[in-house]
Parts: structure tokens; C-alpha cells; sequence
């Protein structure tokens, strides 16, 4: 049996084996976009390569035999430059989102496609644990958020936009009213305490999460109530006010302490703040005067000056985010940054680096060609957008569904699942540096179960050879010459007549979102 050394790293592997088998027996990972355990490598993607002292070029990993005394970098600059190079071509032709231009816009980032899907198949437990992943506050945003969601909604360049906050409004409202609301799991206490100054949409976000991370959380305002400008500034026929209690109420319920009428920078300092918790978390809202109650903060142009990824001020372990820091003074954007500053003040009572929310790689179709919005069309209804009519403006139930159905469904089928997404985060890749003629958005929707999206294929090949192995009577195959290859079924018969048996192990093995299930559910 050769033995070789990975990445200064001896290794003794069995005859027969590749460099990737050999790396796999140390534990180091090594990227494929083309290779599936079990079948014959296609060294087609190039993700895989490495390099070994002695050969001029990089070599496939997947393919490249272990041999004795090899010397062998998978990690180096120039490795990954390559990896990141060939993701970049993949990407150049990619045709697809990875999130929904609705998600992409909504400042918290919730996840409004799977929230619409689960709506429309009567799901309201998964729809409303989908919503509270990122917004704490649902029914009251759901009443007053400007919608930026809807503005970038892709079914508005056909008639209108799908009515997103209308359908967050109903489950959030259908959870409310049911004797069992949604309470999300919490960590067992950690024994560290965080002060939150300012009870507003921008502090009960941050507690919301932070609670359930297992951090004990006071909260300091000078008014009487929680809720801040939700509370105080916000007109009652716009917010009804016990749709607001409601909401705190089971934020309280997790745990939240809270202290009215106490002014921090008078009542209390700043610095006994931090004498007294383990962090601070500043969401006043807008500052008054030039701030002077904040003495160690740096203020600039009327805000606390912060680390625009982590919430940190100038202050060790005081963190800022809503109105006090920008004056865009929406509420979905404060709810927002009390999510994100949660997760950082969490990083830091953990003792990790400091880094903030980390930002899914994302690659975007842009503004549909002609043709293309009809085939988006395929899977949803083409009826126009549903007129709310159900209690105090909000949807019935068959309204929800209906409207529902309207989604186009823009988002990736696979989006945790999709190699390419994954590696293009790890390498850094963007998604559009090499200009590329991106061909057309052409869904294949005959097969029962499953979609074929041709324009995210990477011709990998696995797919056929699963199908030729299988011995289906169709299959999959290559089609065309050069740059003009495709996967398709031979003879122009449809991926239902290619895919008969084999189609669940191929959606497994596609390393894209091409071949997916349509639905999860």
C-alpha cells in the first residue's frame, strides 16, 4: 500500500485508492461538485484539484491514483484560486436564484418563499415557526411594514406582487388566536446576563433571541410600557394595541425582565449598565440632543457610531443597533438589526470571534426576458392578486391559500443541499465575474415528482450514468457538442418518460438545485 504525505500530514492508503480516498482517511476534506461514491469519476468540474510536487498542472483529486512517496498541497493559495476559478464558470451560466428576490430584500432575510409554500399547502405550524426564525414580531409588522419584500417581488412583472405581509399578517394572527402559540426551544441558562436599553421593535427582537440562546435579559425604557414606538408613536387604527401585548406577552413569557421608568444616564449610568451585565444591547431609538447621556460612545451625525457587522460600539461589551444607530426608522429594519445583534452578543459571551451574522452566498437571475415569466408561470396560479376581506382586513383562510398559490416559486429547490452554493461561499466566488450569454429559464415540470431546470445543470454527467446503469429505457444524456452541451432525455421525450425509476437517486445526486423534488412536504 502507497504511502504519501497531504498537506504535511502521512498517510498510508490501499492500492487502487485516489488522492480524494486517501485525504477522506485524514479527515481533510477535500470539495466535488462531479464525483459520487460508487461511480466512475468524470474529473468534469475541477473542484476537487490539488497539487502535487513534481506534476507542472493541478490534478482532479477524484481521479488522480495515490502513488508512494507523493507530496500532495489541497489547502494552498493557488489551489484555492483554481477551485474558486472554476466555480466562477459554473456560475457564469448558472440559471437560477438561490434566494427569492423577495428574501434578499427583506431586511431581517426570513425565509418568505418557504413561509408562502407552507401556507398554501395548510401547514400554519411550519409557516408561522418559518416566520419567527427571523421576525419576532410578526402580526405587528405584518400591519405596518412598508413591504420593501413586495416592491422586489418577481410575479410583479406579470400583474402584481404576491401580498407577502398580508399572508406573514395571517399566520402570525391565526397563531395568536390559537390556545397553544408558537414558543420557540431555549437553550438551558448560561448564567450571563444582558441589559437592554429601550423596549421598542429594535430591543424585544434582540431579546427575543438572545433568550432563547439562554442569556437572562433585563430591559430598561423610561416609559411605563414595553413597546416603545410601537407603543408610543404608532396610531392605534394602524397597530391595534392588544395585537402588540400579544406579541409581547410571549416574549415575556420566555423570560424578559423589565424595568419602566428608569432613564438610563440618569436613574442609571451607562457604565454601572456595565458594571452590573454580562453585555448591553442599546436600541433607544432616535438620539435626543447630541447624546451627551452616553459619555464613552462615539457619536457621529446624531447616532452611536457601530461595527455595521457586528453591533459593536466603541464601548467593550455595549452593542447598538435600530433608530439609535440609523435613521431609516423602519421597524422591520430595527427588528432586523435585533436579530443580527443577538447573534453577535451571543459569539461574544460565548468567547468566539466576533463576526456577526454570516451572509449566504447568493446568486440572482435578474429582470426576466419575455418568454421567460411564462415558464415561470407553469407551477403557479395565473389568477389576479386576492382582495383581503377576513377579520379587521386580514385574509380567510381559503384567501391565504389562494394567494399563495400565486408565488412563482423563484427560489432555489435545494438551496442547503446545492454544492455549488456551498462551495461558492467557502471560496468566495462571484457569481457573475465571468460575462456569459445566460440561456433561458426552461423548467421541465411533466415528471410527477420532480422538476428539471436545465439552466442550473453543471453537466456533471452523474445523473446519466445513475440512469444508464439503472438500465432505463431512456435516461439522460449528453446532447449537442462544445459550449452548446446539455442533459436532456434523448429523442425530445419528456424527463418523465427519461426518469421512470431512477428519479428520487438522481435528485439525491445532483449536485445543483437542476433536479429537484417539487415539493418537500
Amino acid at each position: 500500500m502507497p504511502r504519501l504525505v497531504i498537506d504535511n500530514r502521512e498517510v498510508e492508503a490501499p492500492n487502487g485508492s485516489t488522492i480524494l480516498d486517501a485525504a477522506a482517511k485524514l479527515g481533510i476534506e477535500i470539495p466535488t461538485m462531479c464525483f459520487l461514491k460508487g461511480q466512475k469519476p468524470l474529473t468534469s468540474c475541477m473542484v476537487c484539484v490539488v497539487r502535487v510536487a513534481g506534476i507542472a498542472k493541478l490534478v482532479p483529486a477524484c481521479g488522480t491514483i495515490a502513488g508512494e512517496a507523493m507530496q500532495v498541497e489541497t489547502n494552498s493559495d493557488e489551489v484555492r484560486q483554481a477551485r474558486r476559478a472554476a466555480l466562477e464558470l459554473m456560475l457564469s451560466e448558472h440559471v437560477g436564484d438561490c434566494m427569492g428576490p423577495c428574501q434578499v430584500t427583506c431586511p431581517a432575510q426570513m425565509d418568505i418563499p418557504l413561509m408562502i409554500r407552507q401556507i398554501a399547502g395548510g401547514r400554519l405550524g411550519e409557516a408561522i415557526a418559518t416566520v419567527k426564525r427571523d421576525i419576532a414580531l410578526p402580526a405587528v409588522l405584518g400591519r405596518i411594514c412598508p413591504a420593501p419584500c413586495e416592491r422586489a417581488c418577481r410575479r410583479g412583472q406579470f400583474d402584481t406582487a404576491v401580498s407577502i405581509c398580508l399572508l406573514k399578517r395571517y399566520a402570525a394572527d391565526l397563531d395568536l388566536e390559537s390556545e397553544d402559540p408558537y414558543m420557540p426551544a431555549c437553550r438551558p441558562g448560561v448564567n450571563k446576563a444582558v441589559a437592554i436599553v429601550g423596549a421598542g421593535p429594535a430591543g424585544l427582537a434582540a431579546a427575543y433571541y438572545l433568550l432563547q440562546k439562554g442569556y437572562a435579559c433585563t430591559m430598561f425604557d423610561e416609559h411605563e410600557k414595553v413597546g416603545g414606538m410601537l407603543e408610543y408613536g404608532v396610531p392605534e387604527e394602524q397597530l391595534p394595541r392588544e395585537v402588540l401585548a400579544a406579541e409581547i406577552a410571549l416574549i415575556q413569557k420566555l423570560g424578559l425582565k423589565f424595568r419602566g421608568r428608569t432613564r438610563i444616564g440618569g436613574d442609571i449610568s451607562l457604565k454601572e449598565l456595565c458594571g452590573d451585565f454580562d453585555a448591553v444591547f442599546l436600541a433607544v431609538g432616535e438620539l435626543k440632543a447630541g447624546g451627551e447621556q452616553w459619555p464613552g460612545l462615539e457619536i457621529k451625525d446624531g447616532a452611536v457610531v457601530i461595527n455595521p457587522r457586528t453591533y459593536e460600539t466603541a464601548m467593550p461589551a455595549v452593542f447598538a443597533g435600530g433608530d439609535v444607530v440609523r435613521k431609516r426608522r423602519l421597524t422591520v429594519r430595527a427588528v432586523a438589526d435585533g436579530k443580527e445583534a443577538a447573534t453577535a452578543i451571543d459569539q461574544f459571551l460565548s468567547g468566539a470571534e466576533v463576526t456577526g451574522v454570516v451572509r449566504e452566498f447568493n446568486c440572482h437571475i435578474g429582470r426576466l426576458r419575455d418568454t421567460e415569466m411564462e415558464r415561470f408561470l407553469v407551477s403557479a396560479s395565473r389568477a389576479a392578486r386576492v382582495s383581503a376581506s377576513g377579520k379587521d382586513g386580514g385574509f380567510t383562510n381559503e384567501q391565504a391559500r389562494a394567494e399563495a398559490a400565486r408565488c412563482l416559486h423563484c427560489d432555489c429547490r435545494k438551496p442547503q443541499e446545492c454544492k455549488l452554493r456551498r462551495y461558492s461561499g467557502e471560496y468566495g466566488a462571484k457569481a457573475r465575474r465571468y460575462k456569459s450569454e445566460l440561456p433561458l429559464f426552461s423548467p421541465e415540470v411533466q415528471h410527477p415528482d420532480i422538476i428539471y431546470e436545465s439552466g442550473k445543470c453543471i453537466r456533471c454527467g452523474l445523473c446519466i450514468q445513475i440512469t444508464a446503469e439503472a438500465k432505463e429505457e431512456l435516461g439522460l444524456t449528453f446532447i449537442g457538442r462544445g459550449f452548446e452541451t446539455r442533459v436532456a432525455v434523448p429523442f425530445d421525450h419528456t424527463i418523465a418518460e427519461g426518469l421512470k425509476r431512477t428519479a428520487q437517486r438522481c435528485v439525491e445526486a445532483c449536485p445543483t438545485g437542476a433536479l429537484a423534488f417539487k415539493q418537500k412536504f
